[in-house]
């Protein structure tokens, strides 16, 4: 994380594949239905990298894919789906990256491009990307780009929107900053207030942001495909506070194998044009509908619930309880989902662990019966054991009974008219008497003076 932005050149990365251009008629009847979908008086909610991450992170979900894609606010439809979640940024956290950016971009961007390595006394630009509408905005992102790799300066774009094209449908993405370096390379610089350190940040948080990077990256590389002389850099410049106070300190993060991982995965998106084909007539996830009329909704489109849904999805805990009034075994974690293959139910999974279900040649079926065996086997002589030490410690106990029961010497009774003895210390002296340890009567052995 200390390497510099220019130390050697980077490997070749394919250029990001552009799908066809849909037509104006396509693109238009698709944003109809997306509205019909989403309701006619609901604003919609834009897709940002931190949703697109974690979409990407999860592929087989076509709930989440279409949700976003319509722009519904999943926060509001969980709400009234009665499972509302405590999700998102604090406003604390959001007003403390805010005062931290701002200082990070102050005196015009001067303490970011230090940050960067570039010299005090070096000329930098700062191009106005004002426009209006997202796709205004993209255009004219795009053009200011390809202007300063021509021009070869320091250029410091200040929130740019790219435009990256996610299951068919337009997503708008605004990174905190992209630098053009003078001989053609893009960084993208990624403003967190986390601390960093000892030179040093949370793995956790670094690994989030990383992935919110490579998301910028891809859609970045959409546009160097079609620039002469352009070359998006494959590591990004992490901001953060350094140490415990409020002064910015920057890092190199290769995100190389985060953006392989987001391409890969959003290519296995289904088309959300496909995903609303397929769902009733008059689904609509508009949250001012009723609860019944949200669930048939809701339920009618394929949802991949999994534990990490709960740190990434507003719908995580309605998909949650769904997948345990099922049984789904996706509920224990996409590893066990994985391992378990065609058992999709733990009803399935226990029956073929059983003997009465599963294909007896599927591994997974073989596997779970020989761990049933061996559990069975186990438990089988757990309980011989604990047999055996039960009816050891109960034949001890009738040792020791019949042992306190046996002949003793009776004690004889007192004759009549005996004065009882009355039990003496073995020695005391005290107020000059002396008392001596004696059996006889309880004046003899006594001396008075």
């Amino acid at each position: 994380m200390s390497e510099s932005l220019d130390s050697g050149s980077p490997p070749p990365v394919a250029p990001a594949s552009v799908p066809a251009p849909a037509t104006a008629a396509s693109t238009t009847a698709l944003r109809r239905r997306l509205a019909e979908l989403r309701g006619p008086d609901t604003r919609p909610r834009p897709l940002d990298a931190r949703a697109l991450a974690a979409l990407a992170a999860n592929p087989g979900c076509e709930r989440r894919a279409l949700l976003d894609g319509a722009g519904v606010d999943k926060a509001s439809l969980a709400a009234a789906l009665g499972s509302p979640t405590a999700f998102g940024q604090s406003q604390f956290a959001f007003m403390r990256g805010n005062a931290f950016e701002a200082r990070v971009k102050s005196d015009g961007g001067a303490e970011l491009m230090r940050l960067l390595g570039v010299a005090e006394t070096a000329e930098f630009l700062v191009p106005d990307l004002t426009a209006a509408g997202p796709e205004g905005r993209a255009a004219r992102t795009a053009m200011a780009l390809r202007e300063a790799t021509a021009r070869g300066a320091w250029t410091l774009l200040d929130h740019p929107l790219l435009a990256l094209e996610v299951a068919g449908s337009p997503a708008y993405l605004e990174p905190d900053a992209v630098v053009v370096h003078p001989g053609g390379r893009w960084t993208v610089v990624e403003i967190k207030s986390f601390p960093m350190i000892d030179a040093s940040a949370d793995p956790a948080k670094v690994g989030a942001a990383a992935r919110q990077a490579a998301v910028y990256v891809l859609a970045l590389e959409r546009i160097a495909a079609h620039t002469r002389g352009a070359e998006v850099a494959p590591a990004v410049l992490l901001v953060c506070p350094r140490d415990f106070s409020n002064l910015p300190t920057a890092s190199v993060v290769d995100v190389r194998k985060q953006l392989s991982v987001t391409r890969r995965q959003l290519a296995r998106l289904t088309r959300i044009e496909d995903i609303a084909a397929a769902l009733p007539e008059g689904a609509c996830f508009d949250p001012g509908r009723s609860p019944e009329e949200l669930t048939a909704a809701v339920e009618a489109v394929p949802a991949a619930y999994a534990p990490d849904c709960l740190a990434a999805c507003e719908l995580a805990f309605h998909c949650r309880g769904r997948a345990r009034d099922r049984g789904a075994v996706g509920a224990l974690g996409r590893s066990v989902r994985g391992e378990l293959g065609g058992l999709t139910t733990i009803g399935d999974v226990l029956g073929a662990a059983r003997g009465t279900g599963g294909d007896p040649r599927d591994p997974a079926v073989i596997a779970l019966r020989r761990a049933a065996a061996l559990r069975a086997e186990a438990l089988s002589a757990a309980q011989a054991q604990a047999q055996a030490q039960a009816q050891a410690e109960a034949e001890a106990q009738a040792r020791t009974a019949a042992g306190s029961a046996g002949p003793g010497i009776p004690e004889p009774s007192p004759a009549a008219g005996a004065v009882p003895r009355v039990p003496h210390p073995a020695r005391h002296t005290g107020h000059g008497h002396e008392y001596g340890n004696t059996d006889a009567g309880p004046l003899e052995g006594r001396a008075c003076h």
